[in-house]
């Protein structure tokens, strides 16, 4: 039987003698595993071999999103397992700084995690924007991205070709330095057939969030082109990438047209809406999903100025971040404004914001009202971040 798998797994790719000699199993079980996972992905997506990656950024870091199951394979396959590029980290479920709240079973399924991971060699970033923290590759390289939003960004800003990995096949590219040149990874991948049009004038970044969540759900294909719309700021592109890298299969944008146009207009905007916003009010406001980069934080330093918010409001950023935002002062200046910083984490499936404790929050996030609405349930309040500022701060 194994055999028999094994000689359907490679007919369709044309792989090196050492490839087939690590799928075979020559190197060991784990080595095998992962390459069993690319060459059926490679098959499942066309391929026609497995090429070099330089970077591999992995998912399946908190434990809500792995459970159990997880847990014992990152165990197992971390004991011979090794990293053969930079491989860096999602975020973990809850910032070690601050475990008030977090029950000590889940500390200690997040601990193990943590350290499977570190044991194969990978940098512990617990960051879902790798593109704001690490140096940023030549165009046209190959990389294995596993965050949708990192995917996404990736693509479309930074000239970087991967595709909508899963947490499983950005760690078999993180020991094997390799992924199935498919998809994303082709010029025809990147070339988009079908265009999404908006046609009213956007105000903010919640806007381009409804737009990337619509475009996410309305193209099947891997690619999209957007128009009717000026080239995004970080924080725009932010919104943009987790709202399409959230609602579907689509890895990538454009700004331009295709062939096949579909509007966006004031009516879909709010069909999104209706579906993500849940709530008028929030018991508490959570930013940072993605995660707040340094331009998120220097723009709500501003508008918080000399003022203190009047519910509970947690940041959720990456602990580099964290600490050049401390450098220059902003989190000083945004926790006399009454914020709490939780570094490593995110808003999405943390213990610090379930139902058990908030019936529903502030975001500005469509990333993250979809999730805290499916998977924590936990209802949301939809607002752009100068509103927010605005509406609950004195």
């Amino acid at each position: 039987m194994v055999l028999i798998l094994f000689e359907e797994i490679i007919s369709g790719l044309e792989l090196s003698r050492d490839e087939e000699e690590a799928l075979a199993g020559k190197p060991g079980d784990a080595l095998a595993s992962a390459y069993r996972i690319l060459v059926a992905i490679g098959e499942a997506t066309g391929a026609k071999k497995l090429v070099p990656v330089k970077w591999a950024h992995v998912s399946g870091v908190n434990y809500n999103t792995i459970g159990d199951a997880g847990v014992q394979f990152l165990d197992k396959f971390s004991r011979t397992a090794k990293v053969v590029v930079r491989t860096t980290l999602n975020p973990m479920g809850y910032d070690k700084n601050h475990p008030e709240g977090i029950p000590e079973k889940f500390q200690g399924k997040q601990t193990s995690i943590v350290k499977s991971y570190e044991r194969m060699g990978v940098t512990p970033s617990f960051t879902c924007t790798p593109y704001e923290v690490f140096d940023i590759p030549r165009k046209g390289t190959a990389v294995s991205f596993a965050e949708s939003n990192a995917a996404v960004y990736s693509n479309s800003l930074l000239g970087l070709m991967t595709n909508k990995e899963s947490s499983l096949s950005a760690l078999a590219s993180s020991v094997t330095g390799k992924a199935p040149l498919s998809e994303l990874r082709l010029d025809e991948g990147r070339n988009p057939k079908v265009n999404i049009e908006a046609n009213f004038k956007f105000g903010s970044e919640l806007d381009y969030g409804l737009m990337g969540y619509f475009a996410g759900k309305a193209v099947k294909d891997s690619s999209v082109a957007l128009s009717g719309i000026f080239k995004p700021s970080t924080i725009e592109a932010k919104a943009l990438s987790a709202g399409i890298g959230t609602s579907g299969s689509c890895g990538m944008f454009t700004l331009g047209k295709a062939k096949e146009k579909i509007s966006f207009d004031k009516k879909e905007a709010k069909a999104v809406m209706d579906e993500l916003n849940t709530a008028e009010d929030g018991d508490i406001i959570t930013l940072g999903s993605p995660q707040l980069g340094m331009n998120e934080l220097d723009l709500l330093a501003r508008l918080t100025e000399g003022k203190k918010f009047n519910k509970r409001c947690m940041i959720f950023c990456s602990r580099a971040i964290h600490n050049q935002a401390a450098k220059v002062g902003l989190t000083g200046r945004l926790e006399r404004s009454g914020a709490e910083f939780m570094c490593d984490s995110c808003t999405c499936l943390t213990p610090y914001v379930i139902k058990e404790k908030y019936d529903s929050v502030v975001s500005n996030s469509v990333k993250g009202a979809y999730y805290l609405n499916n998977s924590n349930k936990v209802m949301v309040a939809l607002k752009d971040i100068k509103t927010i500022a605005k509406e609950y701060t004195e």
